[in-house]
């Protein structure tokens, strides 16, 4: 046999002998993989997922209430400008700037309107004081050519009957075209009347649309209603109103004033572990902004409907931790590591 030949061979049997070390090492290693050491003591069987902070109560901070402001029509409004969220303001401070642009556009159109009709009621006024004078003056000689047509009918007594007749004929025409200059002056007061009536309503309705819209413009500078720190409101879509976003006439919340003194955790549990889930059992937390801090707390509540989180197929339900103590570092909207324990098992080996 070469010596070529007897070297490729040795080195053949040294590169499986090699690898039957290193696989007897690898399955040492996960032999010792599968023992640890037994404990005795107190056995936890609970659910852990992530969640974030809220404050179980808050104040709103709502914009103007249009809907039911007269004649003002409704409409979504813009945030112009707000506070930065976080920011801590007393009763009275500014918070947020709706936009102006439209409502001041109406209020214009209404002013333009209304400054239109007064100048016409004016003006119908002063015509109809011209025209029903010219009506009184009418009646006035009228009632002297009847009293002429009377004096003349009286002394003409002792005339021929043909005089007296047509002293009696003027006499009648006399009187009658009184009345109906009487009657044709009472139906234009009368009409005038009803337009000036019909024209001052419509000044009342304009100037109460004015008023509306003035006092619904001066409440879209948004003051807080108490003291706190500021925080977004988040809309159906789950995102935060902020400078630009558009508010409803039914939906009018463009921040709140969480109260700190009370705190939830929101999680959300997969449909698969709700039924472990109840009302009132233990809970600890943590939150990952003060991972070296712990609380304690509870469940408050258990959603009793599912829903689909974004990005998910599957169903999980909301469930609120309440703390059970409170702390000034908290802030609504923090992460948080929650671990719901759902028994526990006391000196037993594990």
């Amino acid at each position: 046999m070469k010596k070529g030949q007897i070297i490729t061979i040795l080195v053949i049997l040294l590169s499986i002998a090699a690898i039957v070390v290193i696989n007897k090492i690898s399955d040492n290693r996960r032999m010792a993989s599968l023992y640890t050491e037994v404990t005795e003591g107190d056995f936890e069987v609970s659910v852990s997922t992530a969640g974030d902070l809220q404050a179980e109560n808050s104040i709103d901070i709502v914009g103007p209430e249009i809907a039911q402001r007269g004649e003002v029509r409704a409409a979504d409004l813009r945030i112009q400008d707000i506070v930065p969220e976080g920011t801590y303001v007393n009763k009275g401070d500014y918070v947020a700037q709706l936009d102006r642009s439209n409502f001041e556009n109406t209020l214009k159109d209404i002013l333009d309107r209304l400054d239109q009709l007064n100048t016409a009621l004016n003006v119908k006024l002063l015509d109809t004081a011209v025209q029903l004078a010219g009506y009184r003056d009418d009646l006035v000689n009228q009632k002297v050519i009847v009293e002429q047509d009377s004096i003349t009918l009286r002394n003409s007594k002792f005339e021929p009957p043909m005089t007296i007749r047509e002293a009696e004929i003027n006499y009648d025409q006399a009187k009658r075209t009184y009345g109906q200059k009487l009657k044709k002056y009472y139906l234009n007061v009368a009409y005038a009347k009803f337009q000036i009536e019909v024209q001052r309503k419509n000044i009342a309705r304009f100037t109460r649309r004015k008023n509306d819209y003035a006092e619904i413009l001066a409440s879209f500078t948004i003051t807080a209603p108490s003291q706190g720190m500021v925080i977004y409101k988040k809309d159906w879509r789950g995102q935060k109103r902020k400078t630009g976003s558009q508010i409803s006439s039914f939906d009018r919340v463009v921040a709140s004033i969480p109260d700190m003194r009370s705190m939830l955790s929101r999680i959300y549990i997969s449909e698969i572990d709700i039924f472990k889930i109840k009302k009132g059992q233990k809970a600890t937390l943590s939150v990952d902004a003060f991972p070296n801090k712990s609380y304690k707390g509870s469940v408050y509540k258990v959603s009793n409907i599912g829903d689909k989180l974004p990005n998910s197929d599957s169903k999980v339900f909301e469930v609120l931790i309440k703390l059970a103590e409170t702390d000034a570092d908290l802030r609504p909207s923090m992460t948080t590591s929650n671990k719901v324990i759902l028994n526990t098992f006391t000196n037993v080996m594990s």
